[in-house]
């Protein structure tokens, strides 16, 4: 067996949550290690090092933390770079501007089903979507499209790797209610 430290460790880097006992007795075959023992060599051997982050019980599980002497940059560096908070509802509006792009608020409220005028405002706001222009239909109504801030903000170089719709709603058969939505995109 590798060395069961290293590997905590790279559990430890690689999990977005608290990694647990439980997980850890999931992702080994034989023998899991104690994480609380693991942990604690781990943290020893951080402070030895004088490194910047440490090892931290929380919620019930283990998680790399940077420590609190340094909280004041790494909080500039996730708001310099626009850590993406949206709610379901922004999500849901970006999805159907990102496909269907460009499209009237009012074929984007078709589609949901409800009001999206200050879920649009939001998206404007984060330069997560822009206005392409007026359509030539009555009222000549604003028309919404992507900026290149989505592409960022989503690891794309262009619109053309989106997964097609089909491929979303094959991922999601067994979860009927996500396969009406996907299908009003159509």
């Amino acid at each position: 067996m590798d060395n069961p430290d290293l590997i905590i460790e790279a559990l430890l880097f690689a999990s977005p949550e608290p990694l647990t006992q439980q997980k850890v007795n999931m992702l080994f075959e034989d023998n899991p290690p104690n994480l609380e023992i693991v942990s604690e060599r781990l943290s020893q051997r951080y402070l030895m090092q004088e490194n910047a982050f440490e090892i931290q019980n929380v919620a019930g599980g283990y998680q790399l933390r940077t420590k609190p002497e340094y909280d004041l940059y790494v909080r500039r560096l996730l708001n310099k770079t626009g850590q993406l908070h949206l709610t379901q509802a922004a999500l849901e509006a970006l999805a159907i501007v990102a496909y269907r792009q460009p499209i009237s608020r009012s074929d984007i409220e078709a589609i949901r089903g409800v009001d999206s005028s200050g879920v649009l405002k939001t998206l404007l706001k984060k330069s997560l979507i822009k206005i392409k222009g007026r359509d030539e239909g009555p009222g000549r109504p604003l028309m919404y499209s992507t900026t290149d801030e989505f592409l960022q903000a989503f690891g794309l170089s262009r619109l053309a790797e989106l997964p097609k719709l089909k491929e979303v709603a094959d991922l999601m058969e067994d979860q009927p209610a996500l396969t009406e939505q996907i299908d009003a995109f159509k």
